[in-house]
């Protein structure tokens, strides 16, 4: 019966994407990032967010980017007593409403780590976060094996992590796996290699609980501690590599992004 209800559900998904087109594919065959799509953060945070705003160790750099076998490689190491890593977003290069985000990655074990493929509201300059809107579309923390987080952050949560599920996954970390959203003006659901494993779909949508009514920016990266990926950090695990396979959004053909593609 398992067998079946992923037949199912991964039939269900190919009818969703044949009624949508391609708008993003980067498939990272090349051997630096493209910089009309990503832009790269760097540092710690200040003056303006220190530790990323959740008191996270690492420095932020373009040294931490690299590409292999037509993948994106994000290495996580430790010099001295400082961590570094990266951070890319896509912000002012490819913003979109609506549609199927999807990436194929390969996440690091190891505890302190904190891999994630997330989203922000593009207004977040002009009204702050979490009015903007965060969706969280992959998070691991390496001293929760096993574990995925998919999760939602609104005016009406505060900046708490209310809206959230967490799902045990046998062998998350090995190998690759597909993660994905599907957002439409009624709910975001999130789905790991074609099963479903949360819906966000508030019965009153307003400014507070659904600011998923405007383009939104795609942001790649892989923290180290924090008040998320725990106060402890096991320095035998580096370097640890997030790798990425690729990353694809489909929307319907009456929808436009803003992209170069």
């Amino acid at each position: 019966m398992k067998k079946i209800a992923l037949v199912v559900c991964f039939l269900a998904g190919l009818v969703s994407l044949q009624a949508q087109k391609l708008v993003l594919f980067e498939d990272f065959e090349g051997s630096s990032l493209d910089s009309t799509l990503w832009n790269i953060e760097k540092g710690n945070g200040c003056p303006d967010l220190c530790g990323w705003g959740n008191n996270e160790l690492q420095l932020y750099g373009d040294e931490s980017i690299g590409f292999e076998d037509g993948n994106l490689v994000i290495t996580a190491r430790k010099e001295g007593d400082a961590y570094h890593s990266a951070r890319i977003n896509t912000k002012d290069k490819f913003e979109f409403r609506y549609g199927t985000v999807e990436i194929r990655a390969n996440i690091p074990e190891g505890k302190g780590l904190w891999p994630a493929f997330w989203m922000l509201g593009s207004n977040i300059d002009e009204v702050g976060w979490p009015v903007c809107g965060e969706i969280d579309i992959l998070e691991y923390v390496g001293r929760e094996p096993g574990m995925v987080f998919t999760s939602m952050h609104t005016a009406s949560s505060h900046g708490n992590t209310i809206n959230t599920q967490k799902t045990y996954i046998d062998n998350i970390e090995k190998g690759f796996h597909l993660f994905r959203a599907d957002w439409t003006p009624e709910s975001i659901t999130f789905s790991v290699d074609g099963e479903k494993v949360y819906t966000y779909a508030p019965k009153e949508k307003n400014e507070e609980t659904w600011p998923y009514d405007q383009p939104f920016y795609l942001l790649l990266n892989m923290a180290i501690g924090g008040n998320f990926g725990g106060p402890e950090v096991n320095d035998a695990i580096f370097p640890a590599r997030y790798v990425i396979d690729y990353i694809k959004v489909y929307q319907a053909e009456d929808i436009t992004s803003k992209t170069r593609r």
